[in-house]
């Protein structure tokens, strides 16, 4: 059976939790999520996917031209934040041109 909070302790939480946000305080639990992200990405099948040149791909999503072309001729291979920024380019075209479009 679940423990019932009273007032105190939820006053205390929102306390806690202001602080927290105002970055005052530790969170005293933090709540981590293992992400799997690919060793390899195809990034030539995830423009084409899009339909986008290289050069259109490079500026949408604001990588460097010369990047991609070296990604997708296998001299390189993605890295890091940028796998798995193409990841979610992949799943996510949209969102993420949402989340890049300029405030109007």
């Amino acid at each position: 059976m679940k423990k019932r909070l009273d007032g105190k302790e939820l006053i205390l939480g929102m306390r806690n939790a202001v602080a927290h946000a105002r970055g005052l305080k530790a969170a005293r639990r933090e709540t981590v999520v293992k992400v799997e992200v690919p060793d390899l990405v195809n990034v030539r099948a995830i423009r084409g996917k899009l339909g986008m040149s290289q050069a259109a791909f490079a500026a949408r999503f604001g990588f460097s031209i010369k990047y991609v072309r070296n990604w997708e001729q296998g001299e390189r291979q993605p890295q890091g934040l940028a796998r798995a920024y193409l990841v979610v380019i992949d799943r996510d075209p949209q969102a993420v041109q949402r989340a890049l479009a300029k405030a109007s």
